[in-house]
């Protein structure tokens, strides 16, 4: 394995308004031990978690539907879209996040959740870890609507949904959120359901 050497130099804070976006310079070990030096900008908003519930003995699975300005930006005419629950850690650990989010946004209360992976979701600009789990569910856990938090401006559609149309709904397009294609595609291929 190449061990590349970088060196910070400088770093810029562009925009705090929402999140930090940062102008950073450095200088990073060629393959012929040489340095050049680059400039990037990276986003950090944070680790977040994700979660897929689904239900064995129903062959269902929970996901979300809310309004996502940047995905309208980039001509999705609703700017809707369908994802997994999902939310930033705000200092929490992933699995009591992901708990929390599941709760807020669903309306499910999960106590077990299985962490099946980590991954960094556009390592090119955005400094993010994403902890994905997967957790069974049933009506009994149901404790109230979901939707999310009206003072996170969050309107959020709760879908149960059949497995089997989450598949169709990638094939067609209509889902196009790439952590909830990771998760639908995890349950399909350990045969989960």
């Amino acid at each position: 394995m190449h061990d590349t050497k970088v060196t910070i130099e400088k770093t810029e804070i562009l925009s705090d308004n929402w999140y930090t976006l940062k102008k950073v310079t450095f200088s990073i070990q060629k393959k012929d031990g040489t340095f050049e030096q680059q400039s990037r900008e990276a986003y950090d908003r944070g680790n977040g978690a994700v979660i897929l519930l689904y239900n064995k003995n129903s062959e269902t699975v929970i996901l979300t539907r809310q309004f996502r300005l940047p995905t309208f930006i980039n001509g999705n005419a609703s700017g809707m879209m369908i994802e997994a629950c999902a939310g930033l850690l705000d200092n929490d650990n992933p699995e009591e996040c992901i708990k929390r989010e599941t709760e807020e946004e669903t309306g499910y209360k999960i106590s077990h959740v299985e962490k099946i992976f980590e991954a960094y979701m556009s390592p090119g600009s955005v400094t993010e870890i994403l902890h994905f789990f997967i957790a069974e569910y049933s009506e009994e856990l149901k404790i109230n609507d979901g939707g999310g938090l009206a003072d996170e401006g969050e309107n959020i559609e709760v879908l149960e949904l059949p497995f089997n149309q989450t598949l169709a709904m990638i094939d067609s397009g209509e889902i196009k959120d790439a952590k909830t294609i990771m998760l639908l595609q995890h349950l399909r291929i350990k045969n989960i359901l």
